[in-house]
């Protein structure tokens, strides 16, 4: 549609979240004549979310701020399977105890971006999926699904044509992710499910087996799959995922993610990740060369803001002008304390870097070097067999390590 009615949807339409919608009429009047329920489900398999969940988190945020109600669904029940979408083989099985810990520290993202006293749900669909009987279930639900259609889903297909293993266990979920939009309409009235565009052939199945059960009228929304303007996805770095929880990707590793942008991004993503006015985030990507930069910094800023808080964010912002700018070694950059007894006894560079988080093995440091991509304290590691030791401490008794010219951290003997 053109124009909607709705300030929900015209919302999303204008900051670019709109992949495809199921009936976008139908749904935009209902918006548009009240309060409507919309649901995200989100996997519990690791204790943070990451940078792929934002944009959805994001739909929730503006599906609140426009006056209705956001759930954000924790799979509890469906992270004991795990989704099969887009992926080569099965995940490692999570316990139950598992899975509970990473509900408990996932939560405090989402209370970043959506306000619970203002009737914001968090739902875990362990509540009716671990309640289920099987026969019962098969008899109600399974037989509105034919392994004829099944097979044409892309979960399924991918590992097919790949010849990779699907197991039974797997099979299921893109049933029990259609029941627990049934559920969610059944308790929450819920009439909307919001995911990725990998999602949309789940989501389906959820909106007509809400019609067949219960003649519901339900609704679809997907996101364009986020990728960056030279095409790659979003969401790497050079040491991992880009993780929302501070203990997994400090404040301002994050903040510095965001400033890394492609030039070509700046104006999408400063439209999706943050809450600047339209027109000021057109000024802003209408700028050239030097002063793109700062356009860069604001997303940065402003992204962080969202998540960790506005103090973080420009302590973040300002550490990186301190380390950047000034030359300084910044007291705020991320610390990383190791045994002083170890840095007496000389520790290993390669080691030095995988225990800061600069890399994920020896091997990759071996790499790095190979390619003058290490420092300590701002010289080039060209020695791989190089010791740290207390002459390397600088007169702030730290030892600063870099990857690039972008990424540090400091070892602090304790």
């Amino acid at each position: 549609m053109s124009a909607y009615k709705s300030e929900f949807l015209r919302v999303l339409a204008q900051r670019g979240f709109i992949h495809q919608v199921s009936d976008a009429e139908g749904l935009d009047a209902k918006a548009a004549a009240g309060p409507v329920t919309a649901y995200v489900g989100f996997d519990a398999t690791a204790p943070s979310l990451h940078i792929g969940n934002l944009l959805t988190i994001m739909m929730l945020r503006w599906l609140q701020k426009t006056g209705h109600r956001p759930i954000a669904l924790m799979g509890g029940g469906t992270s004991k399977i795990g989704d099969p979408s887009g992926k080569d083989a099965s995940r490692g099985l999570l316990t139950s105890e598992q899975i509970d810990a990473n509900i408990a520290t996932i939560r405090t993202v989402f209370s970043r971006y959506l306000d619970f006293s203002a009737g914001a749900i968090m739902a875990n669909n362990a509540e009716w999926l671990d309640q289920l009987h099987y026969i019962p279930f098969l008899r109600e639900v399974g037989r509105h699904f034919t392994i004829n259609k099944m097979l044409t889903f892309d979960s399924v297909k991918l590992r097919l044509d790949r010849e990779q293993p699907l197991t039974f266990l797997e099979f299921n979920y893109m049933i029990l992710q259609a029941y627990d939009f049934v559920e969610l309409h059944k308790r929450h009235g819920c009439i909307l499910q919001m995911g990725g565009s990998d999602q949309w052939g789940n989501i389906v199945n959820g909106i007509d087996l809400g019609r067949r059960l219960n003649n519901a009228e339900l609704f679809a929304l997907t996101t364009p799959l986020l990728t960056t303007s030279s095409g790659a996805k979003m969401g790497k770095t050079e040491s991992g995922a880009v993780w929302l929880n501070a203990d997994m990707m400090s404040p301002y590793d994050y903040w510095q993610f965001w400033r890394n942008c492609e030039d070509g991004d700046v104006g999408r993503l400063l439209k999706l990740f943050t809450e600047l006015p339209l027109d000021e985030i057109a000024r802003l990507a209408a700028l050239k060369g030097q002063e793109l930069n700062e356009a860069k910094k604001i997303l940065a800023t402003e992204a962080t803001v969202l998540l960790h808080g506005r103090p973080a964010a420009d302590n973040a912002a300002e550490t990186a002008r301190r380390t950047f700018e000034e030359g300084a070694l910044a007291e705020t950059l991320p610390t990383v304390d190791i045994a002083r007894a170890e840095l007496e006894a000389g520790l290993g560079v390669l080691a030095a870097f995988v225990k800061a988080g600069l890399v994920a093995s020896n091997g990759e440091a071996r790499r790095q070097i190979k390619n003058g991509g290490l420092r300590v304290n701002d010289d080039t590691v060209t020695d791989e067999k190089m010791m740290l030791t207390p002459a390397h401490l600088t007169p702030q008794g730290v030892i600063k390590l870099s990857l690039g010219k972008k990424r540090h951290v400091l070892l602090k003997p304790v």
